[in-house]
């Protein structure tokens, strides 16, 4: 079913203040003008994890083109895409960056698809897994290029994340603080700009302010078993934009029965599930 799908891998173009970053574009040579998803990931993710790949794949055979990538400070390099080889870089990164990443992604393709046989940049949703929900929340309450967007597991509040009281203290004083990563067993570092940043841009990085702005369609899915981001939080987005649909998937965690690395050739049913309904959701726009 691949078999029309043209997959371009780590195409490097430059992020914010000049950082490199990394992206992959999927389409269909059998279709016309296709919508196009702009992905992107969350906290500790990156473009190549888990099922992302066969995900993206699979939008593609059924017509819709997609672009994901990683942001210039999530830790990975264009040498080493996967995992997190940088962690000066990790340590550095925070909701702005992320949200100009994502700006220049958009700009990029807008400029290199603009008479593209295969993708229509003028049909454009955005799609977040976790944090990666609340860039793409900000970006389409600013900017009108954007006419959908899709919410998957997506937290909906920045501020409550951060430390308080004496661990807030503690951090400033310190300068940084380490996060464990269960999986590669890292001290991920996040100095004490991150939260700097966030107090500066309060009113830019509240994701409730952004959904409450929304006019554009906005498909929110989240598994009932998430033990990363609660279920409430989809409830919460679902709540401040009435007018979204919501899809609560039934014993789903938070990366919808995935995990890294994904070796099978089959998405899990969830994934499955969602890749229909977000077809389906993007198809029906206009």
């Amino acid at each position: 079913k691949f078999k029309m799908v043209i997959e371009e891998k780590n195409t490097v173009i430059k992020g914010t203040k000049g950082r490199p970053l990394l992206l992959d574009i999927f389409y269909n040579t059998a279709i016309e003008l296709a919508p196009l998803i702009i992905f992107c990931h969350g906290y500790k993710g990156f473009k190549d994890w888990g099922a992302w790949d066969l995900f993206s794949k699979a939008l593609a055979a059924d017509g819709i083109a997609v672009i994901k990538f990683n942001f210039s400070h999530n830790g990975g390099t264009v040498e080493q895409p996967i995992d997190f080889p940088d962690l000066e870089a990790f340590g550095q990164n925070n909701y702005t960056k992320e949200l100009e990443d994502l700006d220049c992604v958009m700009n990029w393709a807008e400029t290199t698809y603009a008479n593209h046989p295969h993708i229509d940049v003028s049909q454009l949703t955005l799609v977040g897994h976790s944090r990666g929900g609340g860039i793409v929340t900000l970006k389409a309450a600013e900017d009108s290029r954007v006419k959908a967007l899709v919410s998957l597991a997506s937290v909906s509040d920045f501020k409550s994340r951060f430390p308080k009281g004496s661990d807030l203290e503690a951090w400033k004083l310190e300068g940084v603080r380490f996060v464990m990563n269960g999986r590669t067993k890292q001290q991920m570092p996040h100095y004490y700009q991150f939260y700097e940043d966030f107090i500066e841009n309060e009113s830019r990085l509240t994701i409730r302010t952004a959904a409450e702005q929304l006019a554009l369609p906005h498909l929110i899915i989240h598994g009932d078993a998430d033990t990363s981001v609660d279920l409430k939080e989809g409830l919460m987005l679902h709540s401040w934009h009435p007018k979204s649909q919501l899809l609560i998937l039934e014993g789903a965690n938070h990366v919808f029965g995935s995990h890294h690395p994904w070796v099978s050739s089959e998405l899990s049913s969830y994934l499955q599930q969602i890749q229909s309904k977000i077809t389906c959701f993007i198809n029906n726009l206009g």
